[in-house]
C-alpha cells in the first residue's frame, strides 16, 4: 500500500505534493519521494528511506522547483525496502523527463520482468513499477498516452498511477478500480491524490473520484478525459475502508468514518457481549468502530489504550521484528479504566496475531477482570496480490486455525469475528463490487503460480496454549 499525489498547474507544486504526502503518511513510511518539473521541462528528485517530514527540510523543497510535481510515500509489496526501490521512479525519455509513482501491485510482473530482461533490459530496482517504465520505453506509438496505453494493455492487477512525461500530468485507475485516486482543483491548476485528506491539507477542492478505468492528461489548467480503458468487472478494496484509508477521508464514494461505524453496529449485533462494563478500540484506525459498537450496544465506550503517535503503523511496518517491538512502545493502557472490569475490546482486523497477543497481556497486566475481543472484519485467510503486505498464507493466523484456537492464542475470554455479509453491509455495497478475496479467497484476476507458490508457504506455526 502507497500513497500518491501528483500536482499541475500550481506555483511551487512541490511544496503541494509534500503537504499531500505528509498526510498520506498512514499509506507508507518505509520511503518517500518528490520528482518537480520547472518550465523549461528540468526534473529535478528527491527520494530517500523514512518519513515524509524527515526528508523534506526547508532546503530540499527549495531545491525542487516547479509548478508539476508527483509524490510517492511508500511501504513494500513488491521489492524490498531499499532506496532503490523508493519512488516515483525518474528515467530519462525520449519525450522528456517520464516519472511515475505506483500504488498497487501487478500479478504478472515476474514474467514481465523476465521477458524484458531476455530482450535486454537493464532494471534498477527490484519493484514491480520498474515493469511500467520499460513497457512504456519499449512501445512504438507515437504519443505518449498511446505509449501508455500499449504498457497497460500488457499489465494484471492494481495501478492507480501519476506519470509525468515531460510536463504533462497523466492519471489512471486500472479497470477493476482496486485503489483509490481522487481529483482536486486548486486555483487554476490540480491535484490528485490517493485520499480526499491529501486535497484538504493542500486547501483544494474535491471534483470527482476517479472511476475503475479513467485515464485523463492534465497539461497546467486543462484537462482532458482521454478514453477509458477496456471495462473489466469493479472490484474495489474493501480494506481501503476497513484498515487504510484515514477517517476523514472520503474513498469509493463512502466516508470511511460512516462505514466504520457501521462496521461497528453489525459487530455489536452479531457478537454482541452482555454484562460487559466497557468498550473500547485499538487506536487509531478501530475508533470509529468502537463507538459503532457502543451505539448499538449501550455498552459504554472509553478510552482504555492510549497511542504513542511518534510510533508507526505496526501492520505496515516492514519487518516482523520491529513490528513486534513496535506494539510494546506504542500502547499504554489506563489502569483506572481497565481495572477489574469486564471489557470489550474492539479492532479493525487480526493478521498476523503479534499485534492482538500483546496488547491483551497489556490489558491483562492493567487489571482487567475479563476480556472479549471483537473484529471489525472476517478472519483474513489468503494473501492480497493487490497491494497489502500479506506475503505468505504462513502469516496469516486465520488462514489454518479456527476462531477458538486463536481465542486461546490471544488469552480473552471470548472472540468476534465480523461475518463478511456483515462487512459489506456496513460498507454500503455488495460482494461484486467489492474486492474480499483476502477473506473469502475470491480472487478477480488469475493468480500466476510463481506468485502464488512464493506466498502460499507452509502452514502458520504459533505456540499455542496448554
Amino acid at each position: 500500500m502507497c500513497g500518491i499525489i501528483g500536482v499541475t498547474g500550481v506555483p511551487d507544486a512541490a511544496r503541494v505534493a509534500y503537504l499531500g504526502l505528509y498526510s498520506l503518511q498512514h499509506r507508507g513510511q518505509e520511503s518517500a519521494g518528490i520528482v518537480a518539473l520547472d518550465a523549461a521541462g528540468e526534473a529535478r528528485s528527491h527520494r530517500g528511506m523514512g518519513l515524509v517530514s524527515d526528508l523534506f527540510s526547508e532546503r530540499v523543497l527549495s531545491g525542487l522547483p516547479g509548478d508539476v510535481a508527483i509524490g510517492h510515500a511508500r511501504y513494500s509489496t513488491a521489492g524490498t525496502s531499499v532506496l532503490a526501490n523508493a519512488q516515483p521512479v525518474l528515467a530519462r525519455y525520449r519525450e522528456g523527463p517520464l516519472a511515475l509513482a505506483h500504488n498497487g501491485n501487478l500479478t504478472n510482473a515476474v514474467q514481465l520482468r523476465a521477458d524484458l530482461v531476455a530482450k535486454g533490459s537493464i532494471f534498477q530496482s527490484s519493484s514491480d513499477s520498474e515493469v511500467l517504465v520499460h513497457l512504456i520505453a519499449r512501445s512504438e506509438a507515437r504519443e505518449p498516452e498511446d505509449q501508455l496505453l500499449d504498457a497497460l494493455e500488457r499489465v494484471e492487477g492494481a495501478y492507480s498511477l501519476v506519470i509525468t512525461v515531460g510536463r504533462t500530468l497523466y492519471a489512471v485507475v486500472d479497470p477493476r478500480g482496486f485503489r483509490p485516486l481522487v481529483l482536486g482543483r486548486l486555483g487554476s491548476g490540480w491535484v490528485v491524490a490517493s485520499e480526499t485528506c491529501a486535497l484538504d491539507i493542500a486547501g483544494a477542492t474535491a471534483v470527482r473520484e476517479l472511476e475503475p478505468g479513467d485515464f485523463l492528461r492534465i497539461q497546467g489548467a486543462r484537462l482532458d478525459e482521454l478514453p477509458r480503458l477496456p471495462p473489466k468487472p469493479h472490484r474495489r478494496c474493501v480494506f481501503e475502508l476497513v484498515y487504510f484509508s484515514r477517517p476523514d477521508s472520503t474513498v469509493f464514494h463512502r466516508s470511511v468514518d460512516r462505514v466504520r461505524r457501521r462496521l461497528g453496529h453489525e459487530l455489536a449485533h452479531e457478537h454482541p457481549a452482555p454484562g460487559a462494563d466497557c468498550v473500547f478500540s485499538v487506536p487509531d484506525s478501530a475508533n470509529a468502530m468502537a463507538l459503532g459498537f457502543s451505539e448499538e450496544s449501550g455498552i459504554k465506550l472509553e478510552h482504555a489504550l492510549i497511542r504513542n503517535h511518534y510510533v508507526g503503523r505496526t501492520f505496515i511496518h516492514p519487518a516482523q521484528p520491529g513490528r513486534t517491538t513496535r506494539v510494546k512502545i506504542k500502547f499504554n493502557p489506563v489502569r483506572e479504566v481497565l481495572e477489574g472490569k469486564r471489557v470489550v475490546v474492539v479492532d479493525d482486523s487480526i493478521v498476523r496475531g503479534t499485534t492482538s497477543r500483546a496488547l491483551v497481556q497489556l490489558i491483562r497486566q492493567a487489571g482487567a477482570k475479563e476480556v472479549h475481543f471483537r473484529v471489525a472484519s472476517p478472519p483474513i485467510t489468503g494473501p492480497c496480490y493487490y497491494g497489502i503486505d500479506t506475503p505468505t498464507k504462513a502469516e496469516l493466523i486465520g488462514s489454518s486455525h479456527g476462531v477458538e484456537t486463536i481465542r486461546r492464542h490471544l488469552g480473552v475470554d471470548s472472540l468476534g469475528y465480523l461475518s463478511l455479509e456483515g462487512m459489506l453491509r456496513a460498507a454500503g455495497g455488495d460482494s461484486g463490487e467489492f474486492c474480499h478475496a483476502c477473506f473469502s479467497g475470491d480472487y478477480p484476476t488469475p493468480i500466476p503460480d510463481e506468485l502464488a507458490g512464493a506466498r502460499h508457504a507452509a502452514p502458520l506455526q504459533v505456540a499455542l496454549p496448554a
